[in-house]
């Protein structure tokens, strides 16, 4: 059985929050059980891009600041890092707040900026990640709880993609970002080649509609604590109101065997969970409704079946931003306007989950339109 511990937390206020953590770990034996003296603790938030707290886009300062005190508490050195997918690293984390809580809590930054080639026995066979993120003793996670346009959900495992540093993650887009359950398999390889010792979900102010970084906040005043990701995120979609139909992610973790991937094999502590789910999470807009068809049928509809970025010409300015990364380089350009090759769009969504004008709408073909409506789906 795996162990997840839940508690109900209102806001972000620094002394009940630091409380409320000390809370939720009790059940997995304290930080004390998670560090031992005299470790290097990377902590691991969710830094997308160059955003305010209040947009829920990142990890929340307070709960980073917070950790980071908890681990210096239990004798380890903590240090915070992540690898952006926008933008500097020093200004994402001046502007989401996590500089702030650095320095408050006497936290040094680490940018992760040199990968280490990683040997997998996996389906990948090698992977690259961050130097910083592979030395560290223990890894902390703490995902933010938002939806995402290619995987439906981002929590635990999604949060570990961080670690592969910079225009890299472009790349393992175009290898691996033509099918969600490929993609999946990827997430949980890269889990599986340094597990965190322990991931706290920040899902107090969490995320719904077009995320990652397009979405809305909505209030849901919870705290998620595993050593686990798996089982976590598993909790962490029930809570969101999602079934495991809907997750590519849990359901190539079952196909694994992976502990954790069933509910029924996961303890939870603290409130009941019927007690803390409400309303579903309104659903990216680009996601799309396939109904299990056959692989050769998608491909003869997918002008209709699928759904497609396309600039929205009020917001976009032409800043180049999704150009410049895009995996498969299907953006351009051109004649003062924006143009998107379909033939060549992987529906990754890298340009709508980065663009920093909120510029990149979805249109759908006329049938996955019918589709999601026959479906039941909300549209954010």
């Amino acid at each position: 059985m795996q162990t997840v511990s839940l508690l109900q937390t209102p806001d972000y206020e620094l002394v009940a929050l630091k409380q409320n953590i000390i809370t939720l770990l009790k059940p997995l034996g304290g930080m004390a059980a998670i560090v031992s003296r005299g470790e290097r603790v990377l902590i691991k938030p969710n830094l997308l891009a160059a955003k305010s707290p209040e947009q829920a886009v990142t990890t929340h300062p307070a709960l980073v600041q917070v950790v980071a005190e908890l681990v210096t508490e239990a004798g380890g050195i903590a240090l915070i890092g992540d690898s952006p997918g926008i933008g500097g690293f020093r200004r994402v984390a001046q502007k989401s707040g996590i500089a702030a809580a650095a320095a408050a809590s006497g936290t040094a930054l680490v940018e992760f900026t040199d990968s280490v080639e990683f040997p997998s026995t996996g389906m990948f066979h090698r992977i690259q990640l961050a130097r910083a993120y592979l030395d560290a003793d223990k890894i902390i996670n703490l995902p933010k709880l938002k939806t995402h346009e290619m995987m439906t959900m981002t929590c635990a495992v999604k949060n570990l993609f961080g670690a592969v540093v910079g225009t890299q993650k472009a790349a393992w887009h175009l290898k691996a970002g033509t099918s969600q359950e490929l993609f999946a398999r990827l997430l949980l390889e890269i889990y599986l080649l340094k597990k965190p010792a322990l991931n706290i979900v920040d899902a107090i102010v969490a995320m719904e509609g077009n995320g990652p970084g397009s979405g809305d906040p909505v209030q849901r005043g919870i705290l998620i604590a595993g050593v686990n990701p798996v089982a976590v995120d598993v909790v962490a979609a029930r809570l969101a109101g999602l079934d495991a139909d809907l997750l590519p992610l849990e359901r190539e973790a079952e196909r694994m065997q992976l502990p954790g991937s069933r509910l029924e094999d996961i303890t939870i502590y603290g409130p009941a969970l019927d007690t803390l789910v409400g309303a579903r999470f309104r659903l990216p807009g680009g996601l799309d409704v396939q109904f299990g068809l056959p692989g050769f049928l998608k491909k003869v509809m997918k002008q209709n079946l699928l759904a497609f970025p396309a600039a929205d010409t009020k917001k976009c300015v032409l800043c180049g931003v999704c150009r410049n990364a895009c995996p498969p380089a299907a953006i351009t350009i051109q004649n003062n306007a924006l143009s998107i090759d379909k033939a060549r769009c992987i529906r990754c969504w890298c340009c709508r989950e980065l663009c920093p004008h909120d510029a990149m709408a979805v249109r759908r073909g006329l049938l996955l339109k019918i589709l999601t409506t026959l479906s039941g789906r909300k549209k954010p």
